[in-house]
């Protein structure tokens, strides 16, 4: 439980870092995935666990699929702390769970209860005043929440490709997703990025590091650490600790303006997502 947490606490303190970073989103994603990819590929030889290149192999498109989404998830995550609070940008990228519910609803016809639909109701009513739509701050919200959005729909993607990655542990199956996740960022971003434009100052540069080693690597071990000795329920209840952090870091410490209806919207959305994926787990249990 400690080590669980203590990753939980670590993800919810990203915004604030990315938020100091001047460089381009583009380019702290692949920093973050090189550096991740590191730190996890260090634990798998570290912990002598074989490589199973078989299933590597007869999965390689799928994990290309996922190490795109990864990549473009955190590129859009990046950009929607610079464009709107790191409060609002977290709260629309935890709709991925109903986005999941959803997508696995329409494409693969899974049933999904009345109650989590409700869920998804009272999310997107949510999203609505997270936007601003009722006190006039929709324009200046939305490319923000917009980019929120998209990083929710990548991770969505990512979260669906990977029912696709049987015979891989959790372990391997990101190291690997890190490393085709710098490999796919790698032309995107010498594509994109004005190199001769940059000022790499020693924060930025620091405060990369940190969110590659610590935001990443760290808090993934951490983070594979714990799944194993935890229940499903404590899981899911334990995970919104990141974005409540992210939240509350926004506020004291960031001292970002959100309305008071965009933080009813904040409740709204991960009240609902937490509701759909802990009520029906309790619900199990006690069946």
């Amino acid at each position: 439980m400690p080590s669980y947490i203590a990753a939980m606490l670590i993800f919810g303190t990203i915004g604030p870092f990315i938020k100091l970073i001047a460089l381009p989103s583009e380019l702290i994603a692949l920093m973050r995935a090189v550096l991740g990819a590191l730190c996890l590929a260090t634990a798998l030889l570290a912990l002598h666990r074989p490589i199973s290149w078989g299933v590597i192999r007869r999965r390689l498109g799928w994990l290309l699929l996922s190490g795109a989404a990864l990549g473009f998830n955190w590129i859009y995550l990046f950009e929607a702390y610079r464009l709107t609070s790191v409060a609002s940008a977290t709260v629309c990228y935890y709709m991925a769970p109903l986005i999941v519910m959803a997508l696995a609803a329409l494409l693969f016809k899974e049933k999904v209860s009345t109650f989590k639909w409700l869920c998804a109701g009272i999310a997107l009513c949510g999203l609505m005043l997270t936007v601003g739509i009722l006190d006039g701050q929709a324009v200046a919200q939305l490319p923000g929440v917009l980019m929120g959005l998209a990083a929710a729909a990548h991770y969505a993607a990512l979260v669906l490709l990977n029912r696709k990655l049987g015979g891989l542990s959790a372990l391997e199956l990101s190291c690997l997703q890190l490393l085709l996740a710098a490999m796919i960022l790698l032309p995107y971003v010498l594509w994109q990025v004005d190199f001769a434009a940059l000022h790499f100052s020693a924060q930025s540069v620091s405060l990369c590091t940190v969110v590659g080693l610590v935001h990443t690597g760290l808090a993934y071990l951490l983070f594979f650490a714990a799944l194993q000795r935890l229940s499903a329920v404590r899981i899911a209840i334990f995970s919104y600790i990141d974005p409540a952090l992210a939240v509350l870091l926004s506020l004291t410490v960031l001292r970002e303006e959100v309305s008071a209806l965009a933080m009813l919207g904040a409740v709204l959305i991960l009240g609902a997502a937490a509701a759909s994926e802990c009520v029906p787990l309790l619900c199990r249990k006690r069946a």
